[in-house]
């Protein structure tokens, strides 16, 4: 793990991430992006205007991983982030989304975030929701069926939340700065 780092994601990584990406939707299993997903939809998720990626690169500069960190919502909501995390298959079981996770929530603070939120992690992908857990979070909601599995039909998506910080000592609704 120590020749791996975490660094802001580059337009020239933008050949990997989508190979990842594309490994990811055409399994159909945790995200919910189809296979008709242009190249530049996907540009634009993971490097367009106001969206903070990182990539997890080995020593000779292979993306093994990546995330995004924007605003969960707009406005009043902006003070909890949102993050989407993919490991590429080759790397997956060597900690790289555990690294990932606990960057993003590095940043988050750093950024000035108050929370950060999953809106939809696939009730059947148990390693992220064992890491997410690990990593603190908690399981608020369960939307049935809200997602289309490719192999099991329709199942549950939870959402997932954790506080950054404690609210004792976030600032007032009116003096919160904009993150």
């Amino acid at each position: 793990m120590k020749d791996i780092v975490i660094r802001p994601a580059l337009e020239s990584d933008f050949e990997s991430i989508w190979t990842i990406f594309c490994t990811h939707i055409v399994s159909g299993e945790s995200y919910v992006f189809t296979t008709a997903t242009s190249r530049e939809a996907g540009y634009q998720y993971w490097l367009g205007q106001g969206v903070r990626s990182f990539v997890a690169a080995s020593a000779g500069g292979r993306v093994l991983g990546m995330y995004r960190l924007v605003p969960n919502q707009v406005g009043r909501g902006h003070h909890v982030a949102n993050a989407s995390f993919m490991v590429s298959p080759a790397a997956q079981g060597a900690g790289i989304g555990r690294m990932l996770g606990e960057h993003s929530l590095d940043q988050a603070r750093s950024h000035g975030y108050l929370a950060m939120q999953f809106n939809h992690v696939v009730s059947t992908n148990g390693p992220a929701i064992g890491l997410w857990k690990k990593l603190g979070f908690s399981i608020v909601g369960t939307l049935p069926k809200a997602f289309r599995h490719k192999r099991l039909g329709y199942v549950d998506a939870y959402v997932m939340y954790q506080l950054l910080q404690d609210p004792d000592h976030w600032p007032t609704a009116d003096d919160a700065p904009g993150v």
